[in-house]
């Protein structure tokens, strides 16, 4: 915009930090390209220069209400002092016609189809970077993770939970080597295309123990850990290796796709983005968000280490049915201990409804054994168990697809 032959001329008091006086002034405006210039005219000694400060040297004040604008706007001069002025309407005009937009935080302050235009993107912003930015990161930061901190962090944990939980494993040495001898089999038979990170080869290694029940796990930097109580459980329900060993093709996925590895450095990235975007209140909201994004996530990640399974399983030529199998039994039987002393749930009484296909029937009335719920289905750090067990049993499921 082109400068006015004329600018208009404000009237002000000029408090130039020397004197507790204030000096008459009037203040002009000129456009710049950074924008408006500030002169001060003092009228207390006439032919004086003016006295002229630039877009940067000026505290510029902002308006809070375009309706009900303060009764007087004082502009900082820095070093300089400030000047006061009461004619407010006069100096909005005359900033708008030196070129002065108003940023988005005025707007947000003064408007409000702005501020909720500013918040939908925020939080549509943070959903997205929630959603895939912080899993995009960690998969790539990863990358740059050595082994070393891996096997350095599993050996501290085993080490805790050797020390409360976990007890010496009960099986005969004989049939922990029958084990390890398949574990060890399986390894040797993954095709190296399965690897999501090239070169990452951890040392991977099985281990027993017992006072956890059934269960197996697997520690970044390639430790295993399988619980005598699933090696029992596979036994109870007349199930082959075949069962265990596909458990624990699963948990090599877990190692081999660098899954807690990952969570960890995801819940950094997500801490530091939130920390990034909503300042002092962060601490707050990041510890919540990280609680549902480790949940939130592994959702994903189950569902990886069980295509890992499949595909190797099926490289081996080995059923991934026993496993199935073995999932949904350890689920059925948590459930019911769980279960035991309540009355029936409301999921055993709902009406069906649906499709009414042999496997929709059934995937049906084993949710309801189990205590299917909508929450529980939405944060299990194991979810869907029995789609995922039917998939299993199958050997196949549409999502492994797409990975």
């Amino acid at each position: 915009m082109s400068a006015p032959e004329h600018p208009a001329l404000v009237p002000g008091r000029w408090f130039d930090g020397q004197s507790s006086k204030a000096r008459p002034v009037v203040v002009s405006l000129r456009p710049t390209p950074q924008g408006p210039s500030l002169v001060l005219h003092p009228l207390s000694q006439p032919g004086a220069e003016p006295v002229v400060f630039t877009w940067k040297q000026v505290g510029w004040p902002e308006a809070w209400n375009e309706r009900k604008p303060q009764p007087r706007v004082v502009v900082d001069l820095r070093d300089h002092g400030s000047v006061e002025i009461d004619a407010v309407a006069e100096w909005r005009a005359a900033l708008a016609a030196a070129g002065e937009r108003p940023g988005i935080a005025q707007r947000m302050q003064t408007r409000w189809p702005v501020l909720l235009g500013v918040t939908a993107a925020a939080v549509i912003g943070l959903t997205l970077f929630y959603r895939y930015g912080t899993p995009w990161a960690a998969t790539q930061l990863t990358r740059f993770v050595p082994i070393s901190w891996e096997t350095s962090v599993a050996e501290n944990v085993l080490q805790q939970m050797d020390n409360g939980t976990l007890k010496p494993s009960k099986l005969p040495k004989e049939r922990q080597d029958q084990l390890k001898a398949r574990f060890d089999a399986l390894v040797q038979q993954t095709p190296p295309g399965l690897q999501r990170y090239s070169g990452y080869r951890p040392p991977l290694s099985l281990e027993f123990r017992s006072g956890m029940g059934a269960n197996a796990f697997a520690l970044p930097g390639g430790k295993i850990v399988m619980t005598d109580g699933i090696v029992k459980a596979a036994a109870d329900k007349g199930l082959d290796d075949n069962a265990l060993v596909g458990v624990l093709a699963h948990e090599v996925g877990h190692v081999v796709q660098r899954h807690t590895t990952r969570m960890v450095v995801q819940q950094g990235v997500l801490n530091m983005g939130l920390g990034l975007a909503l300042g002092d209140v962060s601490g707050i909201v990041s510890t919540g968000a990280s609680l549902l994004t480790g949940l939130a996530y592994s959702r994903s990640h189950e569902r990886e280490a069980d295509c890992y399974a499949i595909a190797v399983m099926r490289h081996a030529a080995l059923p991934t049915a026993p496993m199935g199998q073995l999932l949904l039994a350890i689920a059925r039987e948590e459930a019911q201990k769980k279960d035991q002393g309540k009355g029936p749930t409301a999921a055993a009484s709902a009406p069906s409804s649906g499709a009414s296909t042999p496997d929709a029937v059934r995937q049906r009335k084993v949710a309801q054994e189990i205590g299917s719920h909508p929450v529980w289905s939405l944060l299990s750090s194991h979810p869907d168990t029995v789609e995922r067990a039917t998939e299993l049993e199958r050997g196949q499921a549409p999502h492994c697809a797409k990975n």
